[in-house]
C-alpha cells in the first residue's frame, strides 16, 4: 500500500557553529505543504532565496555536501537531510541565517531526536517513490569507491569503509526499515584523522571544529608539537597525547561508529534524489562525491521511468487468462506459425501476450546459423496474433472470424530478439472496431526494454463456410 507524504508536526530550532566556516547560525525547520519537498531559505540574504535540496544543485563535495542556486548556497546539508529522509519526512522548509548547517555534536542525533519527538503530520498526496528495476552502479576508479543499487521490495543500505587504518580496520554498517535510526545511526559522530587536520586547517576548513563535535583518530603516537598544534586548532588546553587510537574520546559509541556515520551521510546525500528509493544500496568506501553522483543517477532514472509505460509483469507461477488451448480456439494459426504461448491480461481495449523464444524455432536455421535472430517481420506477426485475440475475444462467435493486416505504420525495432528471450506483447486499441476495421498500438518488451513498436490496422473478416 502506497504511503502518503509527511511533514513535521511543529517548528524545530537549532543553533550552533558551522563545522567549516565556524560562523554561528540559527536554523529552523518548519512544516511545509504537499509536494513542497525539502528547501532551504537563506533568510539572511536579500529576497530570502530558496535552494532546493536537489542533486542538480550540488556545487561542492569536499568534506561536506554544498548546494547552491543562483549564488545562494548552504553547506554541510547531509546531516539534517539524513535525519529527515530516514524518519520519513517529505516536505519541510528550512530557514537558515548563514551559509552552513550547524554541526552541533557532529552527529545527526539532535535533528533526529527533535523530529521524532515532535511527531509527523500525514498529508493526502502519495510519497514520490522510485522502484529500482535494473541495476544502478557507479565506481570511482581513482578512489575505489563504489555504489550499487539493486532491485528489492524495500529500501536498505549497506556500507563498508576501509581507510587502511590500524585503529578503525574495516567496518560495516547496515540500515533497513527495521533499524531504529534515532538510536542506532543518529548518535554516530563525524570523524577525522590526525594526519588530515593540519591540511584541513591550512585550507581554511574546520574553523568550527572542536573536540566535542568530531572524533579525532591518531594512527601513530602524538608528538609534543602535534599536541600543541591540536590544542591551537581546537583552542583547548586539555588535548592529551596517545600512542595510537582515539585522541578525544575513551571509546566509540559503537564498535563501528565511523561506518554508521558514513551510512548516515550516505542516506542524507541520496535524499538529494528527491524520491523514496525502493531498492538495495551497497556502498564501498562511500563519500560525498560518489554519494551525490549516485543521487543524480537515481533522479535521472526516475525521470526516465516516468516517461516509459509500465511494462506488465509476467509471473509464470500464475495461471494464464488464456492458455495455449484457448488460443488455438481463437486463432486459426498452428505451429510453427503460432506466435503466442499464453495471454496474461485481457480487457476490452488491451491485451498482453507472452511468447518464449527457443532455439528450436524453425527460422533460426537460416536466420542466422551462427547468430540466431528473430526476424522483425515475425515480431510484427506475433503482435498481430495477440491483437487478433483482443478483437476476436469480444465477438459472439470468434471461431467464425479471422483478422488480416490492412496497414502497418511507424514500425521500429529497438533491439534484437534472440533465443532465450521472453516477449511481453502489449496491444492497445486506438480506435474501436467499426465496419470490420480496427486500429491498434503494439509494443513488444524483453524484460523492461522495448524491442519493437508499431501502429497497425486490421480487418476482421468472416471465414468462408
Amino acid at each position: 500500500m502506497q504511503a502518503n507524504q509527511q511533514t513535521i508536526n511543529k517548528i524545530h530550532t537549532f543553533s550552533g557553529k558551522g563545522l567549516h566556516t565556524g560562523g554561528h547560525v540559527t536554523m529552523r525547520l518548519l512544516p511545509a505543504p504537499e509536494h513542497h519537498g525539502i528547501k532551504f531559505c537563506r533568510v539572511d540574504l536579500e529576497g530570502k532565496p530558496l535552494i532546493e535540496a536537489n542533486a542538480d544543485y550540488v556545487k561542492f563535495t569536499d568534506r561536506g555536501t554544498v548546494i547552491e542556486n543562483q549564488g545562494a548556497r548552504v553547506s554541510t546539508v547531509e546531516h539534517v537531510m539524513s535525519a529527515l529522509y530516514a524518519l520519513g519526512v517529505d516536505n519541510v522548509l528550512i530557514e537558515i541565517d548563514g551559509d552552513e548547517v550547524p554541526i552541533l555534536d557532529g552527529s545527526t542525533f539532535l535533528f533526529a531526536h527533535a523530529i521524532k519527538s515532535g511527531g509527523l503530520l500525514d498529508q493526502s498526496a502519495p510519497k514520490k517513490v522510485f522502484v529500482v528495476k535494473s541495476k544502478i552502479h557507479y565506481k570511482d576508479e581513482a578512489t575505489g569507491s563504489e555504489i550499487t543499487i539493486l532491485p528489492d521490495d524495500r529500501f536498505s543500505a549497506d556500507v563498508m569503509i576501509d581507510f587502511n587504518s590500524k585503529v578503525l580496520g574495516t567496518q560495516f554498517a547496515r540500515f533497513t526499515p527495521d533499524t531504529d535510526y534515532t538510536a542506532e545511526i543518529a548518535p554516530c559522530r563525524t570523524f577525522v584523522f590526525m594526519h588530515d587536520l593540519e591540511m584541513l586547517f591550512k585550507n581554511n576548513l574546520i574553523k568550527g571544529g572542536d573536540i566535542d563535535n568530531a572524533i579525532v583518530i591518531a594512527e601513530n603516537t602524538l608528538t609534543e608539537p602535534e599536541v600543541e598544534n591540536l590544542s591551537k586548532i581546537f583552542g583547548k588546553e586539555q588535548i592529551r597525547s596517545v600512542e595510537r587510537g582515539y585522541v578525544n574520546i575513551d571509546e566509540p559509541r559503537f564498535s563501528n561508529e565511523c561506518a554508521r556515520h558514513k551510512l548516515a551521510d550516505l542516506i542524507g546525500d541520496l535524499a538529494l534524489s528527491g524520491v523514496r528509493v525502493i531498492g538495495k544500496v551497497s556502498a564501498v568506501k562511500p563519500g560525498h562525491k560518489i554519494n551525490t553522483k549516485v543521487a543524480a543517477m537515481i533522479k535521472s532514472a526516475e525521470k526516465e521511468s516516468a516517461r516509459l509505460p509500465e511494462v506488465p509483469r509476467y509471473n509464470p507461477d500464475e495461471a494464464p487468462v488464456i492458455d495455449i488451448a484457448g488460443i488455438k480456439r481463437l486463432l486459426p494459426h498452428r505451429p510453427p506459425f503460432l506466435m503466442v504461448d499464453r495471454i496474461i491480461e485481457l480487457g476490452h481495449d488491451r491485451v498482453v501476450g507472452i511468447k518464449t523464444i527457443g532455439i528450436n524455432e524453425g527460422y533460426f536455421i537460416g536466420h542466422f546459423p551462427d547468430e540466431p535472430v528473430m526476424p522483425g517481420v515475425l515480431i510484427i506477426e506475433a503482435m498481430a496474433q495477440v491483437g487478433g485475440i483482443l478483437v476476436l475475444s469480444d465477438l459472439d462467435e470468434p471461431e467464425k472470424y479471422s483478422t488480416y493486416f490492412a496497414k502497418i505504420d511507424n514500425a521500429k525495432f529497438k533491439r534484437k530478439v534472440v533465443p532465450g528471450d521472453v516477449l511481453t506483447i502489449v496491444l492497445t486499441l486506438t480506435a474501436p472496431l467499426r465496419r470490420s476495421i480496427v486500429a491498434m498500438r503494439g509494443e513488444v518488451y524483453v524484460g523492461n526494454a522495448l524491442a519493437c513498436e508499431a501502429d497497425m490496422v486490421a480487418q476482421v473478416i468472416k471465414n468462408k463456410e
